[in-house]
């Protein structure tokens, strides 16, 4: 995941300063699902987390012949946090990039773009909205020029529509574009049925958006070329036992003496959590595009898992103009035409658990293409030596040993090799990104694991799920019980054995469930008025006998 945002306030206050955004590199610590300190003090252009899979809706009887592909950005969107909420910045580049040449460089592009409109300029809130609009009653008092007010509307009526009737209440709405880039061709995608892109905005409250999931079905649009596309604020779909992570791998003790190992049964549980989501309540922003498989490959056909062009690689980027003029007060600033890459993400936990805080600025500004540089993170992970520490020292000698240097069993995540792309794929060089076979057929909905493609690893193979991360990874996937595993060791048999293969967090599911199981496969963003987080000691802890999530 990521586990990974707006420069800094004071630069607004000296006009007609050009500003270079190399100079805030180095301003701000690190922090999670805000990888590099870059993004530590730029929220909006923050990614914490990258899907790419072959689509499963059950009511699609051609859903496996397309790919959706989903980046989130802007973490930790507390739900009632107005009055402007969560806005994309018009000023970054949102992209999605796909190599389907197995060069690390990418060879299609879908930009989103942003752009703000002010319709409700004297409301102090960005939405509002009540009943079938409220007005003035009969005691209202006259307004300042002596004129009676009496019977005008005050509130408008609830936000049940995106556009015309019904979306009065929106005073601060968002549309946008999304742009196909292929070699030097720029085709704007348009909406199928005409009109606008808009994004979907947080939920509000029951009274302001009474019909919340309708609200949310309007923003899924169908493009040219069979794309659809999603923009909106949605729950995040990331969970994970956070501040026990960040303890030095503390996590809580779950069924054995050694602490954070799942018994068999909580580890095939997906759907309770033993610990508590440091992720629950809180909402993101994401962009979202499903696109046919004949789009995205380097010929422009579907394949099968055997063959090498059935694997593309992708990542997401924000970027940002390279230059920045502020000018006099009500006028726009002056952008310049050219981007420096602020973000990128592909695997999930590359650039938090891996790449050391002295070099995640660089990791993030850099190009996949040029990731040898990093390689020595890559092929001898800290987290496995903390790992293999913290558990030798705490519980006994040789407990958790892992696997030699270089670590050639992570070469599947960082390039193009067994198992995820088959025989006779050309390797590419050494790239973060998040590779997904087309060709592997999608795992229905009743029969995903969260652990993904580690199912193959196991005996039984009644209960193998190839379609999950790391080829790909969809919003089901537990990437950090496999993200942990992984560094031990366990794509290497001879490390795929207990407690390896057990580690765990004990938080095993999303907060909002059941998860959605059709485009965006993204689930609605929590209510402002009534969401709630689960920390340690609070009740929300499925699977533990009381419900309450253990402090220890």
């Amino acid at each position: 995941m990521s586990i990974s945002r707006v420069f800094t306030v004071f630069a607004l206050l000296i006009m007609g300063l050009t500003m270079s955004i190399t100079s805030i590199q180095n301003i701000a610590q690190a922090a999670n699902h805000r990888e590099a300190p870059i993004t530590a003090i730029d929220d909006e252009a923050d990614i914490p987390d990258v899907f790419a899979f072959v689509s499963y809706d059950p009511s699609d009887p051609s859903a496996s012949d397309k790919v959706t592909m989903i980046v989130t950005y802007d973490p930790f969107l507390e739900p009632g946090n107005g009055p402007t909420y969560f806005p994309f910045d018009p000023e970054i580049l949102y992209a999605i990039r796909v190599d389907n040449d197995h060069d690390a460089v990418e060879d299609i592009v879908f930009e989103f773009r942003f752009q703000n409109e002010i319709r409700l300029p004297n409301v102090f809130t960005a939405y509002v909205g009540a009943l079938g609009g409220v007005n003035a009653p009969a005691n209202s008092p006259d307004d300042l020029n002596g004129n009676s007010t009496v019977g005008q509307l005050v509130v408008p009526p609830a936000i049940t529509a995106l556009d015309g009737p019904g979306s009065e209440g929106l005073g601060l709405r968002q549309s946008y574009t999304v742009t196909m880039v292929k070699g030097k061709k720029r085709t704007v995608l348009q909406n199928a049925n005409g009109g606008s892109l808009f994004k979907v905005p947080t939920n509000a409250g029951p009274r302001t958006m009474p019909n919340y999931p309708l609200l949310f079905e309007q923003g899924i649009y169908k493009l040219d070329n069979g794309v659809k596309s999603f923009a909106g604020t949605v729950d995040d779909p990331f969970w994970l036992d956070l501040g026990a992570a960040f303890d030095s791998f503390n996590f809580r003790t779950q069924g054995f003496v050694v602490q954070g190992v799942l018994t068999d049964e909580q580890d095939a549980d997906d759907f309770n959590n033993y610990a508590s989501d440091e992720f629950s309540g809180y909402n993101v922003n994401a962009i979202a595009i499903e696109v046919p498989i004949e789009l995205l490959t380097s010929d422009g056909e579907i394949h099968s898992a055997s063959e090498p062009e059935s694997t593309i690689g992708m990542w997401g980027t924000s970027s940002r103009p390279t230059k920045k003029t502020f000018r006099g007060p009500g006028e726009d600033p002056r952008l310049s035409r050219r981007f420096t890459q602020i973000q990128r993400m592909a695997n999930p936990l590359i650039n938090e658990l891996i790449i050391g805080i002295g070099f995640k600025d660089k990791f993030s500004m850099a190009q996949p293409k040029n990731d040898a540089e990093f390689s020595d993170f890559f092929l001898d992970p800290v987290i496995a030596r903390v790992l293999n520490s913290v558990y030798e020292a705490l519980f006994g000698p040789n407990i958790l040993p892992i696997p030699n240097v270089p670590r050639l069993d992570l070469l599947p995540l960082v390039q193009y090799t067994a198992p995820i792309a088959p025989e006779g794929t050309p390797t590419g060089p050494i790239a973060d990104l998040l590779r997904l076979n087309t060709g592997v057929p999608p795992t229905p909905p009743d029969q995903q694991s969260r652990l993904g493609f580690l199912t193959v690893l196991d005996d039984d193979e009644f209960n193998d799920d190839p379609a999950g991360f790391p080829n790909g990874r969809r919003v089901i996937d537990d990437v950090i019980d496999i993200t942990s595993r992984v560094a031990v060791g366990v794509l290497n048999p001879d490390f795929n054995i207990f407690p390896h293969n057990r580690i765990g967090d004990g938080v095993n599911a999303n907060d909002v469930l059941p998860y959605r199981t059709s485009f965006p496969y993204l689930n609605y963003p929590n209510d402002g008025r009534n969401s709630r987080h689960v920390d340690p000691g609070e009740f929300g802890c499925t699977g533990t006998d009381t419900g309450f999530c253990p402090v220890d």
